[in-house]
């Protein structure tokens, strides 16, 4: 669990950065919404305050006409609309009419009212078979282009003839669907835009339609270029940072009203547009804003970058800090470790030195009296002991370089077995496979080799004769291995015969504790000695570890 402290640390205090700098993100998102939605309804309300001002001109006309009951002149009209000075005051509007509502077939007595007011004589066009007619008698500005829609019927006309309806039934304004401004009069260039109606009641009317207490003479209405109304509402100081685009009705590429031209910016996508839904006179409208490149977020996208970077570089810090002092707590482990290991290791290397210096007496004073019972005279005594001693020390020398390196385990035991029973060993004494053995293997086998054959050389049926090797007794190790790789095992036989029947020891002493050690805790594996009848058989079994 500490080797993962560092690492849970750091997913940790990442996430906690990552959540902040989510939540800062969305919450610069929701400042950029919320902003450009007060932009968007800033510009809405121009547009419906523009609207409302251009409506309001008409309820003036309405009352104007009926102050007069309906009798007003074409001159009268045209003062009027001069007076209003609409170029300055209201642009957008393109004009103003009054339509006659008559039944079909009845036409002629318009006609004259209209040759009398205009001096010229206009046609109520175009044929129809509704039984209502609703031709133009009144427009201003009256200019050569729009003399042509005088006598024009916009009952005729299926997205008109629907608003009028809508304005028969009640004295409220109607607007009507999109229409080609225009379009009724031939003229070369048309104008996408809507035209709003409100009837005009008059006493002394013919009874033509339901009216509780006055009949429709006809319709009053305003024509208005949608393009020039909206740009005049939009471009009103200070400029607003939107793209507009107005739909009659649903949002279709037919339904169009306006467009603004300065195009929305790419980099926001419809993430910030904003939709609103009005009515304009009875006639449901959609409205699109979207952002422009003039659009400025209320902060910046920079800032939850940085703090999810400030936040990454925390967690790597705190991991850092975190596997130091995990590193630190390792090395003060191990140092405790390797201290109380050391501490152990050099009582027991105390023991090993005492109990080995002892066997080495042992050994000596062994070989003394073995070499003296067959020496003939004391030169020959001296000349024989001389060379084990040496034998002995070259050896130990070899035992103790092989420690610092990969060893052969044969090597090994000729070394271990010649220090107790000299260089002359039999050939058949040792066989097995070349195994190279690491330090610690290394160590601790030599100490194994050199307790059983302290023990060969003390117990063994000749008591000390070191020459019993080529007597009755006998001493064979051989050695073989199971499995290859991590899973290999060293098994290792000692083998005494001709000692007659053995016992196991009623008390252990320090070397067969000391060989237990080494086998079972130093190098993880088992030992198993044999009494047998004829002598001792001890099965060593080593796992290597490559």
């Amino acid at each position: 669990m500490k080797k993962l402290f560092p690492i849970v640390a750091f997913v940790a205090v990442a996430l906690i950065s990552m959540t902040m700098a989510g939540f800062a993100y969305f919450a610069t998102q929701e400042a950029a919404r919320i902003k450009f939605e007060a932009t968007a309804d800033d510009a809405l309300n121009r547009i419906e305050s523009r609207i409302d001002l251009h409506l309001s001109l008409l309820r003036s006309t309405q009352a104007l006409f009926d102050a007069s009951n309906g009798n007003i002149s074409q001159n009268e009209f045209k003062a009027f609309f001069n007076a209003l000075d609409v170029d300055n005051n209201f642009a957008g509007l393109r004009g103003i009419g009054f339509l006659r509502l008559v039944k079909t077939g009845d036409e002629a007595a318009v006609e004259r009212d209209m040759l009398h007011d205009h001096g010229v004589s206009h046609p109520i066009y175009p044929d129809t078979t509704q039984p209502w007619r609703a031709p133009i008698v009144m427009f201003e500005p009256l200019d050569p282009s729009n003399q042509a829609a005088i006598g024009y019927d916009m009952f005729s006309e299926p997205v008109r003839r629907v608003a009028i309806e809508k304005a028969m039934s009640d004295d409220e304004q109607h607007a009507s669907a999109l229409v080609q401004l225009g379009q009724s009069t031939g003229a070369a260039q048309t104008f996408p835009g809507f035209l709003v109606f409100v009837r005009l009641n008059v006493e002394t009317a013919p009874d033509v339609i339901n009216a509780s207490r006055s009949s429709t003479a006809g319709f009053l209405y305003a024509a208005f270029r949608a393009r020039d109304l909206f740009q005049i509402a939009l471009s009103r100081s200070p400029l607003l940072p939107v793209n507009t685009e107005i739909y009659d009705g649903a949002v279709s590429g037919d339904n169009l009203l306006f467009r603004s031209e300065t195009p929305p910016a790419s980099s926001f996508g419809d993430r910030l547009l904003v939709t609103r839904k009005i009515m304009v006179a009875g006639q449901p409208w959609t409205v699109l804003f979207r952002p422009t490149s003039a659009f400025s977020q209320p902060s910046s996208r920079a800032i939850p970058v940085m703090l999810g970077l400030f936040g990454l570089l925390l967690a790597g810090a705190i991991a850092l800090v975190a596997r130091y002092q995990e590193r630190a707590y390792e090395a003060a482990s191990r140092l405790h470790e390797t201290t109380e290991k050391s501490l152990l290791e050099k009582d027991l290397m105390l023991q090993e030195m005492k109990h080995r210096i002892k066997n080495s007496i042992t050994r000596v004073l062994a070989i003394a009296r073995q070499t003296a019972s067959r020496a003939t005279d004391v030169n020959e005594f001296s000349s024989s002991f001389s060379a084990r001693l040496q034998a002995m020390a070259a050896s130990q020398d070899m035992l103790t370089r092989s420690r610092w390196q990969k060893a052969d385990l044969g090597d090994l035991l000729r070394i271990e077995l010649g220090q107790v029973f000299g260089k002359e060993l039999p050939e058949k004494l040792l066989s097995g496979p070349e195994v190279l053995l690491d330090e610690t293997t290394t160590q601790a086998l030599g100490l194994t080799f050199h307790e059983l054959a302290t023990n060969a050389l003390k117990y063994g049926e000749t008591g000390n004769s070191a020459s019993s090797l080529k007597g009755d007794w006998a001493l064979k190790v051989d050695w073989s291995l199971e499995g290859r790789g991590r899973d290999g095992v060293l098994v290792l036989n000692w083998r005494e015969t001709g000692q007659g029947k053995l016992e196991a020891p009623a008390k252990i002493g320090f070397g067969t504790k000391l060989i237990d050690l080494n086998v079972t805790r130093e190098l993880r594996g088992t030992i198993n000695r044999d009494y047998r009848d004829d002598g001792l058989n001890v099965e060593i079994r080593i796992p290597l570890t490559g």
